[in-house]
């Protein structure tokens, strides 16, 4: 077995700038929200009613950094739209959203608690 080396993973590594945050769940959610055109904060919750506003306004903001969701402002109106890089991301999200439900039933199983 070979040895797992120390710049594996370096700053420019693709796995470490893995677009899809592992850590925020809401973002992959929140970018099939804006799919079928923009959206205001209010419509975002509605669909996305699980989160509190302050979890959204988070991936939000981590979606527009990353270039994924553009915000524009007319007024008093924000609304989110995704960005051609968003848009690129669908189809290999729509991959995962199928493998999860092709192996809905494992993965339910797995969260099952172990006995001891």
């Amino acid at each position: 077995m070979s040895r797992l080396e120390p710049d594996m993973f370096d700053e420019l590594c693709p796995s470490s700038f893995l677009p899809v945050r592992m850590d925020h769940k809401w973002a992959p959610l929140v970018m099939r929200s804006l799919e079928e055109a923009p959206r205001r904060f209010g419509e975002l919750r509605v669909a996305l009613h699980r989160t509190s506003p302050k979890e959204l306004t988070r991936a939000l903001r981590t979606l527009e950094r990353d270039g994924f969701v553009s915000r524009s402002t007319a007024g008093r109106t924000v609304t989110y739209e995704l960005t051609p890089l968003g848009r690129s991301l669908l189809d290999p999200l729509k991959t995962f959203y199928q493998w999860t439900a092709d192996h809905w039933d494992e993965l339910l199983d797995a969260r099952d608690p172990v006995e001891v």
